[in-house]
């Protein structure tokens, strides 16, 4: 049975990947561009139709990147597909939250987008399981050239935190999803184990590379003015500061599940342990 990734270079595709490979699995790797030695990679792009039937020739079981067109799904099931793993987003099991506010514009344009990929991939006939990370580790990539030009990022907000997934733990319950049928039909919201703030983020980044890293707290005026200076619109800066701003006193609209705990018997990955996993980014 050959299992397909799709966003197979995308960070949770990459360890879908590995961890199929790991476990003695069929991989093949849609994709863009070339992966590791030893990994069947086929072309294959969402905007190009051309390019799926070569890419699902074979294919059984697809873990499905949240990119991906509703005429994919359709493609993937005429092509002998049976199953579907959904890469979502915890933001689909929300409800509706209210839009007069930027977070929630932001919410709920966030629920609409991968709920409506999660009810095609229903409505295929193939079986499924959608998994749901919320906001990934792997966000704090973005501080790396700060940290390894000044040991020190300016933000805001630095007691905000969320509860933040390592991706390897939602590659690890994507490919139980692949590989047995003891997830059929379901949707799980993963997490990590506790809130990390961003302060206690950079704490645990400088534990695991050897150097004392700060977090500088600027007002969330000059943030936004910093943040349109280096390419980000207005939108897009309203809502961030917003998301921040929700979660100084706990969580916000995202606390700790017990998901992967409950389907491991394992606590989540710490964020200090992604931080250690992920010493060379930061030079």
């Amino acid at each position: 049975m050959t299992i397909l990734v799709t966003g197979a270079s995308g960070n949770i595709g990459r360890c879908v990947v590995r961890q199929l490979v790991g476990a003695g699995q069929r991989v093949r790797a849609m994709s863009r561009t070339q992966l590791a030695a030893g990994v069947e990679v086929r072309y294959g792009d969402f905007e190009r139709p051309a390019s799926w039937a070569h890419a699902l020739d074979g294919v059984r079981r697809v873990y499905l990147f949240s990119a991906a067109p509703e005429g994919f799904i359709e493609a993937a099931v005429s092509a002998g597909v049976e199953r579907f793993v959904t890469h979502s987003a915890a933001a689909a099991g929300f409800e509706e939250h209210d839009s007069e506010t930027a977070l929630g514009r932001h919410l709920n344009e966030e629920r609409g987008f991968h709920r409506d990929l999660e009810l095609a991939v229903e409505a295929s006939g193939a079986e499924w399981t959608h998994v749901r990370p919320g906001l990934l580790a792997v966000n704090a990539l973005g501080w790396a050239e700060q940290i390894c030009a000044e040991g020190v990022v300016r933000g805001p907000y630095g007691a905000a935190g969320y509860p933040w997934v390592h991706e390897a733990d939602v590659a690890e319950i994507a490919v139980a999803a692949l590989v047995t049928d003891d997830q059929l039909g379901a949707a799980y919201t993963l997490t990590g184990p506790a809130k990390v703030s961003q302060a206690e983020q950079m704490r645990a980044i400088g534990a695991a590379i050897g150097r004392e890293l700060r977090y500088d707290e600027v007002g969330p005026d000059e943030a936004r003015a910093q943040w349109q200076r280096e390419g980000l619109d207005e939108g897009t800066a309203e809502w961030l500061l917003a998301l921040y701003a929700d979660a100084v006193e706990g969580c916000g609209a995202l606390p700790p599940t017990r998901t992967y705990e409950g389907l491991t018997g394992r606590s989540p990955r710490t964020f200090a342990q992604w931080a250690r996993d992920h010493v060379r980014d930061f030079g």
